[in-house]
């Protein structure tokens, strides 16, 4: 199953070092039935770029509990074994997925990462994400327009100039 795991440069550093993400079980969304129910009238690239997007929301959410990673969204695509990769069927997310292995290096096909020069958009989202939970309009809208900025896409050899 093709998961998009959240994360952070921290993260890719961690992974560069140990060659795997770490610890299980791993938040990761995917194309789940539940998703595809929830997105009648899309092709499966359109279900994928769905959890690709919600991967990234979810990367926010880490850059908002860890001040000190990078302000810029990560995701980390990988080929994991069904049996390692279960839907969460009462989430709040139909894409939601539990992985319950770790994710070597091998298993990863791709790496998402924003783009350094949205960096400060990045960062604006992260600060405003608690208002835009607390129904804040405002800060919603800035927080939801960060997904107008597409991920760049990276192959899993260029981790390392990614990190340099």
């Amino acid at each position: 199953m093709r998961v998009y795991l959240p994360a952070t440069l921290s993260v890719l550093a961690e992974l560069h070092k140990t060659g795997r993400l770490t610890p299980a079980p791993l938040t990761a969304y995917a194309v789940t039935p539940a998703l595809r129910e929830w997105y009648t009238e899309g092709d499966s690239e359109e279900l994928e770029y769905a959890a690709l997007t919600d991967a990234a929301r979810a990367s926010l959410r880490l850059l908002s509990a860890t001040p000190e990673a990078p302000r810029r969204r990560v995701v980390v695509a990988a080929e994991v074994p069904d049996a390692h990769a279960a839907p969460v069927l009462d989430g709040p997310e139909p894409g939601l997925v539990r992985v319950t292995a770790e994710v070597p290096l091998s298993w990863v096909a791709s790496l998402h990462v924003d783009d350094p020069a949205v960096l400060d958009e990045v960062a604006l989202a992260v600060v405003l994400l608690g208002a835009a939970d607390a129904g804040d309009e405002d800060a919603s809208f800035t927080v939801d327009g960060i997904d107008d900025h597409e991920l760049l896409w990276y192959a899993t050899q260029e981790l390392p100039d990614l990190l340099g």
